[in-house]
């Protein structure tokens, strides 16, 4: 299958940014809709990348983006809701669940087969919170459409890499205090590098081999939270004493976290966190995935960010 036009649902977000900088890099034509055009500069100056102004939430407008692609990429997703219901909430429904199924019946409307959707490791419409609960639903609503559509499916663990929200958030809150209660910190993770997540998705678009397949995107290694906090503390320099939270604490201090701006953690985040993001036995990674140590790669967008890190990386630019 030859692909040289590509939508892509989400493009402007952390994984989109990546993927968009591979597709561009080889040529193909992204369209990336935006609702605000002037805060996605970064990517507008790029080669063969176009970003209109759009709301993908109207059907109408999906299919009318979609005339001319060869194929479609939906990257949206949301961590956090205001409300709280159950199974999930509107935010859920509407980004997890209702998008999905506009995004299907606009590529039936303007004829494009080709749709490859991100998932998340363990989605579940039984699962234990509104997240994993949506993202289950609708990745299920993506399955039952392989029938009329190439669809292919991903479902990554938490994903790490420059611009992440995961362990730059660590390293920030590190920095700034001298105590960091942590909350679940067994929770489990098998963290992947978001340019090989990109690498998944692009090398699939045009490979008949991976239509109608889900794919896990797993790192090499399994990490507890506790873990990964210690191991961003070594490379920020950080000598903040880090406190374990009981269940009910942590419940707490992420109640408080939500009522934030900008929230860096929910309760229903915590909830998510009762089922282990691993791999484990029916794994189904992509054929010939070599993923990235997390070792790897922290050090260069973290570690940088400390008085060594800078030296180190001057020296390294010196070739000393």
């Amino acid at each position: 299958m030859d692909v040289k036009k590509v939508l892509l649902l989400g493009g402007s977000g952390f994984v989109g940014t990546y993927i968009a900088n591979r597709l561009s890099q080889r040529g193909i034509e992204v369209t990336i809709p935006t609702r605000r055009r002037e805060r996605t500069k970064a990517l507008i100056i790029q080669p063969n990348i176009e970003m209109p102004e759009a709301n993908i939430h109207c059907e109408k407008a999906l299919t009318e983006l979609m005339q001319g692609h060869d194929a479609v990429i939906n990257l949206v997703g949301i961590l956090h809701s205001r409300d709280v219901q159950l199974p999930y909430s509107r935010d859920f429904a509407e980004a997890h669940v209702e998008l999905p199924k506009k995004i299907i019946a606009a590529c039936k409307a303007a004829g494009v087969r080709r749709l490859l959707h991100m998932s998340a490791l363990k989605a579940d419409p039984k699962g234990p919170s509104e997240y994993l609960c949506s993202k289950g639903e609708g990745e299920a609503i993506v399955r039952a459409a392989s029938q009329d559509l190439d669809v292919t499916i991903f479902r990554p663990s938490v994903i790490f890499g420059l611009g992440d929200s995961f362990l730059s958030m660590f390293a920030s809150v590190l920095k700034k205090l001298p105590v960091f209660p942590l909350g679940f910190g067994h929770a489990r993770f098998q963290p992947v590098w978001a340019a090989d997540v990109a690498d998944a998705f692009v090398d699939s678009l045009g490979n008949e081999a991976t239509f109608g397949q889900t794919y896990d995107l797993v790192g090499p290694k399994v990490y507890t939270l506790r873990e990964l906090v210690d191991y961003t503390a070594r490379l920020t320099g950080s000598n903040a004493r880090i406190i374990a939270l009981s269940e009910g604490w942590a419940y707490l201090q992420a109640g408080l976290m939500w009522l934030a701006p900008n929230p860096m953690m929910s309760p229903d985040n915590l909830r998510s966190m009762q089922v282990d993001s691993v791999g484990e036995a029916g794994c189904n990674p992509p054929a010939d995935w070599q993923p990235t140590a997390l070792e790897a790669v922290a050090p260069t967008y973290i570690a940088l960010n400390t008085p060594k890190g800078k030296l180190d990386s001057f020296r390294y630019r010196a070739g000393r």
